[in-house]
């Protein structure tokens, strides 16, 4: 096994217990919920296997679904996010950037890495909570929980980037 697979292991697993055991509980006004482990998606290398960022991404929101009780919304959330990935990071990098580009402030600098994050996460929770609602009477709360968990959670992952980076 390789350091990166195995760093890749840990991370899902981190990413799991820290959204089951903590993250799923906080409920910021009754509609910002972080959901933190799109983070995941995020850091897929440029020239990854595209097959690869979906079998990781379902099963990572597999994992979530049967932690959370939300019978497959977040797997195909992170799915569908998981097949968007390569395209939309391939729009933020500069054409003569390596092969092996990892996402991040540093690589992909700050205005860059803040406007993947957004569309990454606005694309999960617009899809996340219209199949967790699946109907559009209450559409008011359908969209604040759309637009203050996309907050949450990027403000949550700039947070985690900036620490890592550090």
């Amino acid at each position: 096994m390789t350091s990166e697979l195995i760093s890749r292991i840990v991370t899902f697993l981190v990413f799991v217990v820290v959204q089951a055991l903590v993250l799923n509980h906080i409920h910021l006004y009754g509609v910002a919920t972080p959901l933190i482990y799109v983070y995941f998606v995020l850091l897929f290398r440029r020239n990854h296997p595209k097959w690869a960022i979906l079998l990781w991404s379902f099963f990572l929101g597999l994992c979530i679904d049967v932690f959370s009780n939300t019978p497959g919304v977040a797997a195909a959330s992170m799915t569908l996010i998981a097949l968007f990935q390569p395209y939309i990071l391939e729009a933020f990098i500069p054409r003569d950037s390596e092969d092996n580009l990892k996402p991040g402030m540093a690589t992909l600098g700050i205005s860059k890495f803040i406007t993947y994050t957004v569309i990454m996460v606005f694309l999960y929770t617009l899809a996340f909570f219209s199949l967790e609602a699946f109907n559009f009477f209450n559409w008011m709360q359908w969209l604040l929980c759309i637009g203050s968990s996309t907050l949450l959670t990027v403000v949550l992952i700039l947070v985690i980037e900036n620490l890592r980076r550090q």
